[in-house]
């Protein structure tokens, strides 16, 4: 079941943003709902897991590094049961309401950490994800691409989650998992390179997704300062 019916019509479009630790996500996720609020769209911004009072209970326990021995299934099921809640609670109202929602990762992240990584394999994170989403699809993926180890340094320099904690092989192994889905499905699925240049990036992801948002393609829109200095408030 794919969020949108047309890119203007009644319902709305759920993007969600994925890649592997520290490739800018959530910076680029919330320059993409500036634009957007810019053209006039109504913007939800979400993460995984996490967004509900419940799912933020579960995210708690799957980033702890305390729970570093928590089993792989157990860890797929805890995402999934998060990802149920916001679904139901969140998302779908929005769409119904004819929103724009922006998630930070969604059922490709999964994939990629549970059924690549973790060698759970996609074929049973896939039927988990249809349970966990209740068949909602993506209208768009935007996959941010970087160096693993790089991109790794970058996210634990203030502190590692237990994720974050798994070691470089793990990482690359999420990286080659985002790789094979997007293959796998490249009309909804696109890498984008994140560069250095916010700007160069914020540019490169919106062109693909110009099409679902023509109101937004009809105008340029520069990064500056205040911009960038607002977003690293709301990120927190």
């Amino acid at each position: 079941m794919s969020a949108t019916t047309t890119s203007e019509g009644k319902r709305g479009v759920l993007i969600t943003f994925e890649g592997g630790e520290g490739v800018g996500k959530s910076t680029q996720l919330l320059l993409l709902k500036a634009r957007l609020e810019q053209a006039g769209y109504e913007v939800l911004c979400l993460r995984e897991p996490g967004g509900t009072a419940i799912g933020e209970r579960i995210r708690t326990v799957l980033l702890d590094r305390e729970s570093a021995g928590l089993d792989a299934i157990a860890e797929l099921l805890l995402y999934e049961a998060a990802r149920a809640q916001l679904v139901t609670e969140l998302i779908e109202p929005a769409l119904a309401e004819g929103m724009a929602v922006l998630c930070d990762r969604f059922t490709d992240s999964t994939l990629a950490y549970q059924g690549q990584a973790r060698a759970l394999g996609f074929d049973l994170v896939r039927r988990a994800n249809r349970l966990g989403s209740k068949g909602l699809i993506p209208d768009r993926t935007i996959v941010l691409t970087h160096d693993p180890k790089t991109a790794l340094d970058r996210a634990v320099k203030d502190g590692a989650d237990r994720l974050e904690a798994e070691g470089l092989a793990f990482h690359e192994q999420v990286c080659e998992g985002f790789e094979l889905i997007a293959a796998e499905e490249p009309k909804r699925v696109r890498l984008v390179a994140s560069r250095v240049e916010k700007q160069a990036t914020a540019d490169a992801v919106f062109k693909e997704l110009a099409d679902l948002f023509p109101r937004a393609a009809r105008h340029d829109f520069p990064i500056d300062e205040d911009l960038l200095v607002r977003i690293r408030q709301e990120r927190g």
